[in-house]
């Protein structure tokens, strides 16, 4: 089971997450070995919703299922279900051919697709994990395919299959993705547009070289969110920040601390956060308990 979880975290959000748009992700997961859980399963994911389960050949819905009988219909269910599975075979047959290993082994791919806005299409990536590493991926945007290998696989012997899944992607793939997409949304809209405002804290701590502050925002909702730390009201540069990652809190909200290691010296630091919930952005300086607003153009304030 912890090699499972684990591989799951080699599949990072990707670009479909980092806008105001919406995606719908599909994890499907292959085991090859005996198990407790079963061969072959995916979880859909309507941005941060997980509204259906896939196993054993039925697929169940989760949350709020009222009426949504016609967003996944059947053909769908049995069309994805049937070319995913057989791809792991194939896969996992390729990549037997150069191993000797006959333990436990467990591929998982990722889909997202996304739309910018309700009448225009964004990406959509494919990325492979097998034995703890990610694979390959491909990216369909605007007409064009881009892909990367890292399989030590030849091209001859990967070229039939990535040009039979080109032709899935615009066939099939990328309509039944999108149009599912649009069917969720127009389902869930309550759940989809909820909104919780970023509670910002920024501290300071002493530690052996000097001090370390940190800002940390927590309890917002949707998970796009934008937060800088300044120095003397400029940016501080990306390489001397810790932290950044997005961690979800256990009400379905999300959290991001970014950190700074500084010794004793005379700069003013402050922090700001944009989010979709906020039509200001919160300004905070180190010291100061509370929130300065500023109005926002197109872009952060600074000081």
């Amino acid at each position: 089971m912890d090699r499972i979880i684990m591989l799951l975290v080699l599949l990072p959000p990707t670009s479909a997450s980092n806008g105001p748009g919406h995606s719908l992700w599909l994890l499907s997961t292959y085991i090859q070995g005996e198990t407790q859980f079963p061969e072959f399963s995916y979880t859909t994911t309507l941005d941060d919703i997980t509204v259906g389960y896939y196993k054993s050949g039925t697929y169940f819905p989760r949350g709020n299922t009222t009426n949504e009988d016609d967003v996944v219909n059947s053909d769908y269910i049995k069309g994805i279900s049937d070319y995913m599975y057989n791809s792991f075979l194939r896969r996992a047959a390729l990549l037997r051919q150069d191993s000797q290993n006959d333990s436990l082994d467990v591929y998982q791919t990722l889909v997202v697709c996304e739309l910018l806005d309700f009448n225009n299409t964004g990406k959509m990536l494919t990325k492979d994990a097998a034995r703890g590493c990610t694979t390959d991926e491909i990216c369909y945007f605007n007409n064009k395919f881009t892909y990367k290998v890292i399989l030590n696989i030849s091209q001859d012997v990967l070229k039939p299959h990535l040009e039979e899944f080109k032709l899935k992607y615009i066939q099939f793939y990328l309509p039944v993705c999108i149009s599912t997409l649009k069917n969720y949304l127009k389902k869930r809209q309550n759940e989809v547009h909820k909104k919780a405002d970023p509670k910002i804290t920024f501290f300071q701590k002493e530690n052996s070289g000097g001090f370390r502050v940190s800002c940390l925002a927590t309890g917002f909702y949707p998970r796009h969110i934008n937060l800088t730390l300044f120095r003397d009201g400029q940016p501080v540069s990306d390489h001397e920040i810790t932290g950044g990652d997005l961690l979800p809190n256990g009400d379905g909200t999300y959290q991001m601390r970014k950190s700074l290691e500084i010794s004793a010296d005379t700069h003013r630091y402050s922090c700001s956060a944009t989010h979709l919930s906020l039509d200001k952005t919160l300004i905070i300086d180190l010291g100061n308990e509370l929130f300065q607003k500023w109005k926002v153009s197109d872009k952060i304030l600074m000081f």
